[in-house]
């Protein structure tokens, strides 16, 4: 980010600046995954690895605490993915094309630094740092009603973050006021249940506001329509992550015993997310819109995922993390090129694309595949888990939502399609059309890539999935050997 405030204006220079720095972070992700595997199966069995800490602010213990355990280390490997491709996908953006990409790499800093927080301020700080850039990204660079759209997303979630400035201060002050470290505080575990239950809805629902929690959820449409393609990648591939992961990590983790009394109230919400949000793509006639609420409802079972709080229903809410992350951000750069040469999202408006844009007509396709959960793509393979797992809990009440928010996957499959059937294979209405061109060679780059990921996640998830179980099993056996105890 400094050398992009020295170099010019000049476009070359600065897409050039671009693109190194989202290789080099690229390759030092991949390069972190192969260490971090290679840590463990040498026996390397600390909760976080490469840790460092340093006191910021002594009087409230704030530390610059940072480590990677399998679920962050995912995480910033699918956050590097986006940011690489993400610059591809925005190539041609004029105007201010300096400034968009500093903004642009400010965000993606508060999502990397988020990531490998452990001190829940610093995680805080970082988790605003990410929030702040979208405001100018969507208010400057986006379409359509874009201030009213970048307004009503700061304001929510900032409202967001109001609740949870106060739930961390309440998980600090309760427990002792000596850390704000996650891991440190996790060990301690003495904050009592009556206060627990008073901070977990202010930490679930702050965080779940980004998660794109029902009710809260409608940000998330607005927002997605009116930011730019890389924007809208980045925010839905990999910023609403950073709900289900804090509330993972701080609500759940934190707050074990609050999180098994009150689970089933935000269950209940979380099987309506996943359900109104497959309902209400097929309504939607924005190809945007579309994504958008389709993505309301896979984070949704993110956030489901976790609720049910077994090993493998959240090593599955991980993988859906991934998945969703790779293949809306697929959707996002296709929807964007499409847009780019039709000037019309309108399904009703678009037609015969296979044909006129062969090569973004196959990345939509594959996307959709991959969306509506189709064997040998990423989403079979993280819904498959998520629904597995989410059946081991034996009671009715845990079964039945599991099965109606298996009914999204039918829905999900009719809009899709239908999508899938009016822009892509129907007769070519517009004459304009016959004159596009397909996609130029730094979008193929950016799509290629993606669909590389999410058909290397779903033909080989084994690695992932082995990475991310090895940390969430220590987790889940805290919140429920906790919770046992508890009871007792």
């Amino acid at each position: 980010m400094l050398l992009g405030l020295w170099i010019s204006r000049n476009t070359h220079q600065v897409r050039s600046v671009m693109v190194a720095g989202a290789s080099c972070l690229l390759a030092l992700s991949i390069w972190l995954t192969i260490i971090f595997i290679q840590m463990r199966q040498a026996g390397d069995t600390a909760p976080m690895l490469f840790t460092y800490s340093s006191v910021w602010f002594a009087p409230l213990n704030i530390c610059y605490s940072v480590g990677v355990d399998g679920i962050s280390v995912v995480m910033l490997l699918l956050t590097s993915i986006i940011v690489f491709t993400g610059t591809f996908a925005s190539w041609q953006l004029k105007p201010m094309t300096k400034e968009y990409f500093l903004w642009f790499t400010l965000l993606s800093i508060g999502v990397y630094g988020f990531f490998i927080s452990i001190d829940m301020f610093t995680m805080f700080m970082f988790y605003e740092v990410a929030l702040i850039p979208m405001y100018l990204l969507i208010g400057v660079w986006g379409s359509g009603n874009k201030e009213y759209a970048a307004m009503k997303l700061t304001l929510m979630l900032m409202g967001g973050s109001a609740l949870l400035i106060i739930g961390i201060l309440g998980i600090y002050f309760f427990s002792g006021a000596t850390t704000m470290n996650v891991i440190e505080i996790a060990a301690m575990h003495n904050i009592p249940v009556s206060i627990q239950k008073v901070f977990f809805p202010f930490v679930f629902i702050g965080f779940g506001v980004l998660g794109a929690l029902f009710p809260f959820h409608t940000w998330s449409p607005d927002g997605h329509a009116s930011a730019p393609t890389a924007v809208s990648m980045l925010h839905a591939g990999v910023l609403m992550k950073l709900g289900g992961y804090g509330c993972f990590r701080i609500a759940m983790f934190l707050l074990p015993e609050a999180a098994h009394d009150l689970a089933w109230i935000f269950l209940i919400l979380t099987t309506i997310s996943v359900v109104y949000g497959a309902f209400s793509a097929c309504v939607q006639t924005d190809l945007k819109y579309i994504n958008a609420y389709s993505s309301v409802s896979h984070c949704g079972l993110v956030l489901f995922a976790l609720l049910m709080m077994t090993q493998t229903s959240c090593t599955g809410a991980i993988l859906q993390m991934l998945s969703h992350g790779l293949m809306t951000a697929l959707f996002f750069a296709l929807i964007g090129m499409i847009y780019g040469r039709t000037h019309t999202r309108d399904i009703r408006q678009l037609s015969g694309l296979m044909k006129i844009m062969p090569f973004l007509g196959v990345g939509y396709v594959v996307a959709g595949l991959a969306n509506l959960g189709l064997p040998g793509f990423s989403g079979f393979v993280a819904e498959m888990t998520i629904f597995v797992g989410s059946f081991q809990n034996a009671d009715t009440f845990h079964r039945a939502a599991t099965i109606i928010a298996c009914t999204s996957i039918v829905v999900t499959a009719v809009y899709i399609l239908r999508t899938v059937g009016f822009i892509l294979f129907n007769k070519v209405e517009n004459p304009h059309y016959e004159t596009l061109t397909d996609a130029t060679w730094d979008e193929r780059v950016a799509v290629c890539g993606l669909i590389v990921c999410v058909a290397g996640l779903g033909l080989a998830p084994l690695w992932a999935s082995q990475v991310i179980s090895d940390t969430i099993g220590p987790m889940i056996e805290h919140i429920n050997s906790i919770s046992v105890i508890a009871s007792l």
